[in-house]
């Protein structure tokens, strides 16, 4: 899953000023490198990020779901508003990516009559304030304890199974400790034998360890993308495509005993 963030203040890949232009660009080049499907993005979620006004998220998504639906690719909508899920669904997204796992109201409506994928991740708090000080019980009990019962109520709301992935969340509400024991433990936070997607691309608990920068932790997110296609990953949602593309192969390579 490439990212495109259509936001000026993205941790990693804030695109400044924004233009439609540049984010078709740039989904392009993803898609040549080998991307199975994008997630756009009008709202940054990074740690002490401001919220967006719903009209303002609604006019930086849709033109690019318009420009890029006839391109054979799946699109993931990175977004917790009902509205902006509704249109963008109208507008042919096929998939809604939400931090909040479907808690706002309204959101479980605005998504049950469609057809679409539904990615539901744990955070605790909200963006401004989700790394201050975040503490838990035990963080795998608590995280799988939030998955399975955001996963009952949406099957209680008609809602099938097999239109979930679920992502634990790493770095929304976690210490760089409880985002590595999550990764660690991730067989211990399967719910239902659901599908993982897991985004460590660039991400702090990366740079705690290496001491690098955002855009130069590409080698630390492909090691911490392999360690969760070992521990079940379905879906990596990634910055780097093509480099994470031709790790995937020789992953797939070595794993693949037929191969003489």
């Amino acid at each position: 899953m490439g990212i495109l963030n259509v936001t000026p203040d993205s941790f990693s890949d804030g695109m400044g000023e924004i233009s439609l232009e540049r984010a078709l660009e740039r989904a392009e080049r993803m898609i040549e490198d080998g991307a199975d499907m994008l997630d756009i993005g009008g709202e940054s979620t990074r740690p002490g990020a401001d919220p967006v006004p719903v009209q303002q998220e609604i006019d930086r998504v849709l033109p690019v779901v318009q420009a890029l639906r006839d391109r054979n690719i799946p699109l993931s909508i990175d977004t917790f508003k009902p509205e902006v899920m509704r249109q963008a669904l109208a507008a042919g997204a096929d998939m809604i990516n939400d931090i909040r796992g479907l808690q706002e109201p309204a959101a479980i409506e605005a998504v049950a009559d469609s057809h679409c994928g539904l990615c539901i991740m744990h955070m605790q708090g909200d963006p401004r304030t989700m790394q201050v000080a975040p503490k838990y019980d035990d963080v795998v009990r608590n995280v799988r304890d939030f998955l399975a019962e955001r996963v009952c109520i949406l099957q209680q709301h008609g809602i099938e199974l097999n239109r979930l992935v679920l992502d634990p969340g790493f770095g929304f509400g976690k210490t760089v400790g409880q985002n590595y024991t999550l990764l660690r433990r991730l067989d211990d936070v399967q719910v239902q034998g659901l599908p993982w997607l897991l985004g460590l691309s660039r991400k702090s608990m990366l740079g705690h360890v290496v001491g690098r920068e955002p855009r130069d932790r590409m080698a630390a997110s492909i090691a911490a993308a392999l360690f969760g296609l070992e521990k079940g990953a379905h879906i990596l949602r990634v910055h780097d495509v093509a480099e994470t593309v031709d790790a995937v192969k020789i992953w797939r390579t070595i794993k693949d005993e037929s191969f003489v």
